[in-house]
């Protein structure tokens, strides 16, 4: 296994908004290249959304879909423990799952458990452009990527902390 992070869309998405690719040339140069690389692993829920990226980031995706996505029964990695993550996890922030209750803002939905859930199993950091809901407490209704990911454990890291931690420099 190669890759060093696990990828939430958000992790691209928002950026790629922001710095867009036409202006961002030598950032994103990079950027695919690590994608390229094999350094990020992804669910299929996450790897469907990703794949709705423009530019030659969205098609560097479509091209890196073997490198990217961990699938389950794929006997290259452990997809067992990454059901029993997601199971437990359905099953612990039931109350913050968006699905669950008609899509209520400042939550966490499946696809972000998947993702957290396969960070989990890999022993490896979440990377995405979300920020810890600033509640103050620990809020029973509300909660994103990154207060799901202190709570089990993993690693966050925003996609400017994904830029230093590979030496990426515009």
């Amino acid at each position: 296994m190669k890759a060093k992070y696990c990828l939430d869309t958000s992790g691209f998405s928002s950026p790629l908004e922001n710095m867009p690719e036409d202006i961002h040339i030598l950032l994103w140069s990079h950027v695919i290249a690590r994608v390229k690389d094999g350094l990020f692993a992804v669910t299929t829920e996450i790897y469907e959304e990703l794949e709705h990226l423009p530019g030659k980031i969205g098609a560097c995706i479509k091209e890196s879909k073997d490198l990217l996505l961990f699938e389950i029964e794929d006997d290259e990695w452990d997809w067992v423990t990454y059901l029993v993550h997601v199971d437990q996890m359905r099953e612990t922030y039931a109350e913050v799952i968006s699905e669950n209750h008609g899509n209520r803002a400042n939550t966490v939905c499946l696809n972000d458990l998947s993702i957290i859930a396969l960070a989990k199993t890999l022993g490896l950091p979440v990377v995405s452009s979300e920020k810890k809901l600033a509640t103050g407490k620990d809020s029973k209704k509300r909660q994103k990527i990154p207060d799901i990911c202190d709570k089990e454990g993993v690693t966050h890291m925003t996609f400017n902390e994904f830029l230093r931690a590979e030496g990426i420099t515009n």
